[in-house]
Parts: structure tokens; C-alpha cells; sequence
């Protein structure tokens, strides 16, 4: 009974309050505009993911990656579109973002 061996979970990657802030708050302007519909978000030990779906049962039309392993490459953020499709890579968010509200201004404005 002497050798205990403390369990240690991994870590994980999660998005922090800011920028799940800005990310929601997209979603909610999203679906205000009655683009999307649900999301879901997926939190683990290498990568963390936003996606964002115009029904449920479909492929996310939008999928916004939190990878910290590329901070010093291309950048931490990756913007994927449907399909799988890599659309932005950056190191800030709002960068990563900036195609998806220029979409918003449009469905809002036509």
C-alpha cells in the first residue's frame, strides 16, 4: 500500500473568458440574423473548437480552432469553412473573426 501513484489528468485546452466572449458574441448576432442555429464546442488535450451549424444535423458551417502548439508558426487560430476548408490563420482572434462579421454586415444589410 505504499506505492500510490497520484493520478494526473492532461491538460486541456480551453478558450478563455475573453475569447469565448467574442466568439458567443458573434454566434448570438448570427443567430439573431437567422443564420445558424446551434454549435457546439469541443475542448481537449491538443486542440480546442468552436463550431458553429445552420441545422443540427448538419456539418458545422464554421469551425473557429484554438491550436497553442502553433503560436510561434503560423498562429494559435485557425478559421475553418465548410468542408473542412482552411479559410484564416492568425494569432489573434479578431483577425480570425473579421471574415465571418463581414459576412454578418452583409446578410444583416441585404
Amino acid at each position: 500500500m505504499e506505492n500510490v501513484t497520484p493520478l494526473r489528468a492532461p491538460a486541456q485546452v480551453a478558450f478563455n473568458r475573453l475569447e469565448l466572449d467574442r466568439i458567443l458574441s458573434l454566434y448570438g448576432r448570427m443567430v439573431a440574423a437567422g443564420h445558424w442555429r446551434d454549435y457546439a464546442i469541443e475542448l481537449g488535450t491538443k486542440i480546442a473548437s468552436f463550431s458553429a451549424f445552420r441545422r443540427t444535423a448538419e456539418n458545422p458551417e464554421m469551425r473557429i480552432v484554438k491550436d497553442p502548439a502553433l503560436r510561434l508558426k503560423q498562429g494559435e487560430w485557425i478559421l475553418y469553412g465548410e468542408g473542412g476548408v482552411v479559410l484564416k490563420r492568425g494569432h489573434d482572434l479578431a483577425g480570425i473573426l473579421a471574415p465571418v462579421e463581414r459576412r454578418l454586415v452583409k446578410l444583416v444589410d441585404g
